[in-house]
């Protein structure tokens, strides 16, 4: 992500990351770095088999500090617009996919800080979670 020359930092501006999700309820990853600004090009893939009415997965970064729990709960509602709820709690999301689907967003890191990302298809949350270290 960084190189050194003539004792200067330089930071990519932009990063891709692929992530992968699977039948059995998981992420790949569970942290993902970046630096403030950058652009990111982020990558679901769904590479299990089955169908996204019985284990769809997508990727939804959440604000910072907004209450999971809380959030999940209202998400679980919110079927008709592919589990995400309304309001102004999520900074980014990808369509809801099912086996071997995949969907692809850009956006820029927000500002530094943690950032949690989930899916948002009802149950999965628990297990499909984790973080987005901005630096």
């Amino acid at each position: 992500m960084k190189s050194s020359t003539n004792d200067q930092t330089i930071v990519e501006r932009e990063i891709e990351i692929v992530l992968n999700s699977d039948d059995l309820m998981r992420f790949d990853k569970n942290m993902l770095l970046v630096q403030s600004g950058q652009k990111i090009t982020l990558t679901l893939n769904h590479t299990g088999k089955m169908d996204k009415s019985i284990m769809g997965h997508n990727f939804v970064l959440l604000k910072k500090d907004v209450d999971v729990t809380s959030f999940a709960e209202k998400a679980v509602l919110a079927k008709n617009n592919e589990y995400i709820p309304e309001g102004d709690e999520v900074i980014v999301y990808t369509k809801l996919l099912g086996g071997g689907e995949s969907d692809t967003i850009t956006f820029d890191a927000p500002e530094k800080g943690y950032y949690t990302f989930l899916c948002t298809f009802p149950g999965h949350w628990g297990l499909m979670k984790g973080k987005l270290v901005v630096k």
